[in-house]
């Protein structure tokens, strides 16, 4: 088992994790190397509220490739997804409110914006919503980072 405690946004949230091979003789599951349960406590520090919440997966990394160290760090990496693209997307293009819900649609903008995005950070922009201002108000630039 290992375990971790962070603090910061007004929390002190404490991870534990245990892995597990134990049953991988007995289930049924393609590549199946691992399980874990990872057990996540937070501690507000205002209000001194706490939420815990328990969390099991299935890994296909074998216990030497991925220690429980390591899947710790795999699940914290999970959120810097989140971070880097959906936030991005529902505060800068204010995705959720977005009406387009039929057929394809949805679909083909999301991709657009991801490739937008993915644009703008290839092009060494830090901040997606500063580089859309920057590049509304000149077209010329936009443009210029299609390779037109």
């Amino acid at each position: 088992m290992v375990e971790t405690v962070d603090k910061g946004h007004g929390r002190l949230e404490t991870r534990r994790i245990q892995i597990s091979t134990a049953i991988n003789d007995y289930v049924n599951f393609p590549h199946c190397a691992q399980v874990f349960r990872l057990e996540r406590e937070r501690v507000f520090i205002k209000t001194g509220k706490v939420e815990r919440e328990t969390v099991y997966g299935v890994a296909s990394l074998t216990p030497d490739r991925a220690d429980p160290a390591r899947l710790l760090e795999l699940s914290r990496g999970h959120w810097s997804i989140e971070n880097r693209s959906h936030y991005v997307r529902d505060m800068a293009y204010d995705e959720d409110r977005q009406q387009i819900r039929r057929k394809n649609g949805p679909q083909v903008m999301a991709t657009l914006r991801n490739f937008a995005i993915s644009l703008l950070r290839l092009n060494g922009f830090k901040c997606i919503a500063s580089a859309l201002r920057t590049l509304a108000r000149s077209t010329t630039t936009a443009l210029r980072l299609l390779g037109v």
